[in-house]
Protein backbone atom coordinates (compact mmCIF):
# COMPACT_ATOMS: atom_id res chain seq x y z
CA UNK A 1 0.00 0.00 0.00
CA UNK A 2 1.58 3.21 -1.04
CA UNK A 3 2.72 5.49 1.77
CA UNK A 4 0.67 8.65 1.11
CA UNK A 5 -3.27 8.00 0.63
CA UNK A 6 -5.58 9.00 -2.26
CA UNK A 7 -5.47 12.58 -0.78
CA UNK A 8 -1.93 13.00 0.79
CA UNK A 9 -0.64 15.92 3.08
CA UNK A 10 1.12 18.00 0.15
CA UNK A 11 3.68 18.87 2.90
CA UNK A 12 4.67 14.88 2.95
CA UNK A 13 5.16 14.80 -0.31
CA UNK A 14 7.26 18.18 -0.67
CA UNK A 15 9.11 16.48 2.22
CA UNK A 16 10.12 13.62 0.51
CA UNK A 17 11.89 16.33 -2.36
CA UNK A 18 15.47 17.35 -1.55
CA UNK A 19 17.03 20.82 -3.00
CA UNK A 20 18.74 20.81 -6.56
CA UNK A 21 21.41 23.04 -7.68
CA UNK A 22 20.98 26.58 -8.47
CA UNK A 23 20.34 27.06 -12.29
CA UNK A 24 19.40 23.60 -12.85
CA UNK A 25 17.89 22.74 -16.13
CA UNK A 26 14.52 21.79 -16.56
CA UNK A 27 15.08 18.40 -17.83
CA UNK A 28 16.74 17.75 -14.10
CA UNK A 29 13.79 19.07 -12.04
CA UNK A 30 11.39 16.98 -14.46
CA UNK A 31 13.95 13.88 -13.50
CA UNK A 32 13.79 14.78 -9.67
CA UNK A 33 9.87 15.06 -9.65
CA UNK A 34 9.53 11.89 -11.94
CA UNK A 35 11.99 9.73 -9.39
CA UNK A 36 9.45 10.80 -6.84
CA UNK A 37 5.73 9.44 -9.12
CA UNK A 38 7.91 6.32 -9.37
CA UNK A 39 8.72 5.43 -6.33
CA UNK A 40 5.43 4.11 -5.75
CA UNK A 41 4.96 6.09 -2.17
CA UNK A 42 2.23 8.52 -4.19
CA UNK A 43 -0.80 7.04 -5.46
CA UNK A 44 -2.34 7.10 -8.67
CA UNK A 45 -4.50 10.11 -8.84
CA UNK A 46 -3.00 12.30 -5.81
CA UNK A 47 -2.85 15.92 -5.71
CA UNK A 48 0.33 16.93 -5.43
CA UNK A 49 1.71 20.08 -4.06
CA UNK A 50 1.14 23.46 -5.55
CA UNK A 51 3.84 25.18 -7.56
CA UNK A 52 5.14 27.18 -4.97
CA UNK A 53 5.58 24.52 -2.52
CA UNK A 54 7.30 22.15 -4.78
CA UNK A 55 9.47 25.11 -5.70
CA UNK A 56 10.19 25.68 -2.23
CA UNK A 57 10.96 21.91 -1.44
CA UNK A 58 13.48 22.20 -4.27
CA UNK A 59 14.77 25.35 -3.58
CA UNK A 60 14.15 26.80 -7.21
CA UNK A 61 12.20 29.17 -9.18
CA UNK A 62 8.18 28.40 -10.07
CA UNK A 63 8.86 28.62 -13.74
CA UNK A 64 11.25 26.16 -13.58
CA UNK A 65 8.47 23.49 -11.97
CA UNK A 66 6.01 24.78 -14.11
CA UNK A 67 7.89 24.24 -17.36
CA UNK A 68 9.13 20.68 -15.42
CA UNK A 69 5.33 19.45 -15.07
CA UNK A 70 3.76 20.46 -18.19
CA UNK A 71 6.66 18.79 -19.77
CA UNK A 72 5.35 15.77 -17.25
CA UNK A 73 2.16 16.45 -18.47
CA UNK A 74 2.65 16.20 -22.48
CA UNK A 75 4.15 12.60 -21.67
CA UNK A 76 0.78 11.73 -19.97
CA UNK A 77 2.70 11.58 -16.33
CA UNK A 78 0.65 14.10 -14.11
CA UNK A 79 -2.87 15.60 -14.85
CA UNK A 80 -2.70 19.42 -14.79
CA UNK A 81 -6.57 20.86 -13.79
CA UNK A 82 -6.80 24.60 -14.32
CA UNK A 83 -8.05 25.73 -10.90
CA UNK A 84 -8.03 22.36 -9.24
CA UNK A 85 -4.52 21.37 -9.07
CA UNK A 86 -1.84 18.94 -10.46
CA UNK A 87 -2.72 14.76 -10.01
CA UNK A 88 -0.71 12.24 -10.82
CA UNK A 89 -2.03 10.02 -13.31
CA UNK A 90 -0.69 6.70 -12.74
CA UNK A 91 2.60 4.64 -12.83
CA UNK A 92 4.62 4.31 -16.08
CA UNK A 93 5.94 2.31 -18.58
CA UNK A 94 8.61 0.50 -19.50
CA UNK A 95 8.86 2.64 -22.19
CA UNK A 96 8.77 5.56 -20.44
CA UNK A 97 12.78 5.85 -20.39
CA UNK A 98 12.88 5.99 -23.91
CA UNK A 99 10.07 8.30 -24.09
CA UNK A 100 11.71 11.00 -22.08
CA UNK A 101 14.99 10.17 -23.95
CA UNK A 102 13.03 11.74 -27.30
CA UNK A 103 11.11 14.22 -24.77
CA UNK A 104 11.99 16.10 -21.71
CA UNK A 105 16.12 15.06 -22.34
CA UNK A 106 16.03 15.75 -25.81
CA UNK A 107 19.26 17.55 -26.46
CA UNK A 108 20.16 20.44 -29.29
CA UNK A 109 21.47 18.04 -32.21
CA UNK A 110 17.92 15.37 -31.45
CA UNK A 111 15.60 18.65 -31.23
CA UNK A 112 17.25 19.42 -34.82
CA UNK A 113 16.52 16.38 -36.46
CA UNK A 114 12.61 16.00 -34.76
CA UNK A 115 12.04 19.48 -36.17
CA UNK A 116 13.35 19.02 -39.66
CA UNK A 117 11.43 15.44 -39.26
CA UNK A 118 8.23 17.87 -38.93
CA UNK A 119 8.57 20.19 -41.57
CA UNK A 120 8.62 17.35 -43.85
CA UNK A 121 5.86 15.73 -42.53
CA UNK A 122 3.63 18.92 -42.69
CA UNK A 123 4.77 19.55 -46.24
CA UNK A 124 3.78 15.55 -47.09
CA UNK A 125 0.23 15.88 -45.65
CA UNK A 126 -0.55 19.19 -46.93
CA UNK A 127 0.12 17.85 -50.01
CA UNK A 128 -2.40 14.91 -49.85
CA UNK A 129 -4.81 17.03 -47.92
CA UNK A 130 -5.29 19.03 -51.13
CA UNK A 131 -6.81 16.38 -52.80
CA UNK A 132 -8.67 14.30 -49.80
CA UNK A 133 -10.11 16.83 -47.35
CA UNK A 134 -13.31 16.89 -47.01
CA UNK A 135 -15.44 20.34 -47.19
CA UNK A 136 -16.26 20.59 -43.56
CA UNK A 137 -12.97 19.82 -42.29
CA UNK A 138 -11.77 22.90 -44.81
CA UNK A 139 -14.87 24.68 -43.00
CA UNK A 140 -13.25 24.26 -39.85
CA UNK A 141 -9.71 25.04 -40.94
CA UNK A 142 -10.96 28.08 -42.44
CA UNK A 143 -12.48 28.67 -38.58
CA UNK A 144 -9.05 27.93 -36.56
CA UNK A 145 -7.59 30.47 -39.02
CA UNK A 146 -9.90 33.04 -38.32
CA UNK A 147 -9.11 32.05 -34.49
CA UNK A 148 -5.53 32.63 -34.75
CA UNK A 149 -6.33 36.39 -36.49
CA UNK A 150 -8.54 36.95 -33.10
CA UNK A 151 -5.95 35.86 -30.93
CA UNK A 152 -4.30 39.15 -31.18
CA UNK A 153 -1.73 39.27 -28.61
CA UNK A 154 -2.64 36.16 -26.44
CA UNK A 155 0.21 34.15 -27.68
CA UNK A 156 -1.71 31.10 -25.81
CA UNK A 157 -4.88 31.29 -27.94
CA UNK A 158 -2.97 32.04 -31.05
CA UNK A 159 -0.75 28.60 -30.55
CA UNK A 160 -3.73 26.20 -29.51
CA UNK A 161 -5.30 27.80 -32.76
CA UNK A 162 -1.92 27.18 -34.51
CA UNK A 163 -2.30 23.69 -33.12
CA UNK A 164 -6.00 23.14 -34.21
CA UNK A 165 -5.24 24.49 -37.94
CA UNK A 166 -1.82 21.76 -38.22
CA UNK A 167 -3.86 19.10 -36.86
CA UNK A 168 -6.85 19.58 -38.90
CA UNK A 169 -5.09 19.07 -41.95
CA UNK A 170 -3.52 16.01 -40.88
CA UNK A 171 -6.83 14.50 -40.04
CA UNK A 172 -7.99 15.44 -42.86
CA UNK A 173 -5.55 13.38 -44.71
CA UNK A 174 -7.45 10.31 -43.04
CA UNK A 175 -4.17 8.75 -42.32
CA UNK A 176 -4.30 7.69 -38.48
CA UNK A 177 -0.23 6.97 -38.38
CA UNK A 178 0.54 10.45 -40.16
CA UNK A 179 -1.67 11.83 -37.53
CA UNK A 180 -0.15 10.47 -34.17
CA UNK A 181 3.42 11.27 -35.73
CA UNK A 182 2.75 15.43 -36.21
CA UNK A 183 0.59 14.88 -32.71
CA UNK A 184 3.78 13.44 -30.82
CA UNK A 185 6.58 15.58 -32.31
CA UNK A 186 4.14 18.51 -31.71
CA UNK A 187 4.04 17.81 -28.10
CA UNK A 188 7.39 17.34 -27.91
CA UNK A 189 8.49 20.78 -29.12
CA UNK A 190 5.36 22.83 -27.76
CA UNK A 191 7.63 24.46 -25.17
CA UNK A 192 9.83 25.51 -27.81
CA UNK A 193 7.13 26.67 -30.44
CA UNK A 194 5.77 28.91 -27.31
CA UNK A 195 9.03 30.50 -26.84
CA UNK A 196 9.41 31.09 -30.66
CA UNK A 197 6.73 33.67 -30.45
CA UNK A 198 8.22 36.53 -29.05
CA UNK A 199 6.44 39.69 -30.68
CA UNK A 200 3.36 40.71 -32.60
CA UNK A 201 5.38 40.23 -36.06
CA UNK A 202 6.44 36.70 -35.81
CA UNK A 203 2.42 36.26 -35.32
CA UNK A 204 1.40 38.34 -37.81
CA UNK A 205 3.72 36.33 -40.67
CA UNK A 206 2.65 33.16 -39.02
CA UNK A 207 -1.03 34.01 -39.55
CA UNK A 208 0.06 35.19 -43.12
CA UNK A 209 1.51 32.11 -43.89
CA UNK A 210 -1.61 29.97 -42.79
CA UNK A 211 -3.52 32.13 -44.67
CA UNK A 212 -1.58 30.88 -47.73
CA UNK A 213 -2.34 27.55 -47.27
CA UNK A 214 -5.42 27.33 -46.52
CA UNK A 215 -6.39 29.30 -49.28
CA UNK A 216 -4.40 26.85 -51.62
CA UNK A 217 -5.59 24.10 -49.91
CA UNK A 218 -9.21 25.82 -50.50
CA UNK A 219 -7.94 26.00 -54.50
CA UNK A 220 -7.31 21.97 -54.16
CA UNK A 221 -3.70 22.26 -55.69
CA UNK A 222 -1.38 19.63 -54.07
CA UNK A 223 1.61 21.39 -55.61
CA UNK A 224 0.67 24.96 -54.06
CA UNK A 225 -0.57 23.74 -51.12
CA UNK A 226 2.63 21.90 -50.45
CA UNK A 227 4.69 25.03 -51.85
CA UNK A 228 2.68 27.11 -49.03
CA UNK A 229 3.76 24.26 -46.20
CA UNK A 230 6.99 24.41 -47.53
CA UNK A 231 7.62 28.08 -47.13
CA UNK A 232 5.78 28.39 -43.30
CA UNK A 233 7.85 25.52 -42.42
CA UNK A 234 11.11 27.83 -43.36
CA UNK A 235 10.34 30.00 -41.22
CA UNK A 236 8.61 28.33 -38.19
CA UNK A 237 11.82 26.20 -38.09
CA UNK A 238 14.05 29.32 -37.92
CA UNK A 239 11.67 30.54 -34.70
CA UNK A 240 12.36 27.28 -33.14
CA UNK A 241 16.07 27.14 -33.57
CA UNK A 242 16.16 30.89 -32.31
CA UNK A 243 15.08 29.65 -28.61
CA UNK A 244 17.03 25.89 -28.82
CA UNK A 245 20.55 28.23 -26.76
CA UNK A 246 17.85 29.44 -24.58
CA UNK A 247 16.02 26.25 -24.14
Amino acid sequence: MPAFPDRPATDEISASLSSVASGTAVSAVAKRLLDLFMGGDIAPGARLPPERQLATALGIGRSAVREALAALEILGIVDVRPGSGTYLRGSASELLPETLSWGLMLGEPRTRELIEVRGALEVFATQLAAQRMPDDALKRLGQHLAAMKEAGDNNTRFIEADLKFHLEIARGVDNSVLVTLLQSIRSLLRIWVERGLHDSGDAEQAYDEHAAVHKALLSRDPEAAAAAMRTHMVTATERLLRTLPAA
